[in-house]
């Protein structure tokens, strides 16, 4: 991502700077605990389409879901 456009990027909702994280391909908003996807080298600032970071993780979720199924299935 170009140094100079992380400069002029700011949170859509607070207007506040931006963080790059590189290995999630995000724009992290430190203050609103969002972070916004990039695309193909394009940030995509939508509101609808940023990742709570608050919010527990869905993989770890359908994880525990899937063990707790198991565990009562495997019940005579």
């Amino acid at each position: 991502m170009d140094a100079r456009l992380l400069e002029l990027l700011v949170c859509p909702i607070c207007k506040g700077s931006l963080q790059y994280d590189r290995d999630a391909q995000e724009l992290v908003c430190p203050r609103d605990k969002l972070a916004y996807p990039i695309r193909d080298d394009i940030p995509l600032l939508l509101v609808d389409l940023a990742r709570d970071l608050e919010a527990p993780a869905a993989a770890d979720a359908s994880v525990a879901e899937t063990g707790a199924e198991a565990s009562v299935s495997d019940q005579p």
